[in-house]
């Protein structure tokens, strides 16, 4: 990659993180060209140099979180070799994810983020169920090594681990973060585990 394609990639990234903590702290409404260059210190024109308009950063908001979230499963293999530590180290990671961007419900419960635009709702939900597919590929890896119970789904499991975060996500966003999502995150962990894992004997 030539030194101009990556400092433009760069900026491209620059941009779509602000534009996700725009996000987090304004909501959809809130959103807007001006508003992102004013927050990062650049003249629209500049975003318009890297971005034809909002819909492209939007498409580069869900590519970042898409980067974030397969990051997070990539770094949970490299750390441990048996399934359930690295379900247990993804879903602190993704917990933290979750609750540490709170654009995160914003965007994925938001008509706002893609209305009308069947593409993006496609993207979004493409970048969800690629997420499910590698939780999936965990429990199936754990079922072949003898520590998670074989008469279970992947598939099914895939969809209960998101469920640990998710739900517990939009109760902190409407909360305005009273609610102990993180609390309830590391309670659910024993329960969800005790359902799935092979018991010895």
């Amino acid at each position: 990659m030539s030194t101009s394609k990556y400092a433009t990639k760069i900026r491209r990234d620059q941009i779509a993180r602000a534009a996700l903590e725009l996000i987090a702290a304004r909501g959809m409404k809130g959103f807007s060209v001006a508003g992102l260059a004013h927050r990062i210190g650049f003249t629209p024109s500049a975003i318009y140099h890297h971005f034809k308009g909002k819909d492209e950063i939007l498409d580069a908001v869900l590519d970042l979180l898409q980067d974030r979230l397969l990051g997070n499963v990539a770094k949970a293999r490299a750390d441990y070799r048996d399934s359930l530590a690295q379900l247990n180290a993804l879903l602190s990671a993704h917990a933290q994810l979750v609750l540490g961007l709170s654009a995160m419900p914003r965007i994925l419960f938001s008509e706002d983020v893609y209305g009308e635009n069947s593409s993006r709702k496609a993207r979004l939900n493409d970048i969800i169920t690629g997420y499910l597919r590698e939780v999936a590929g965990i429990v199936r890896e754990g079922q072949i090594a003898g520590t998670l119970r074989t008469e279970l789904d992947p598939d099914t499991i895939s969809v209960m681990f998101l469920g640990l975060v998710q739900p517990t996500a939009i109760l902190w966003h409407l909360s305005d973060g009273k609610f102990d999502a993180a609390g309830h995150v590391e309670r659910a962990w024993p329960v969800f585990l005790e359902a799935i894992r092979l018991r010895a004997g």
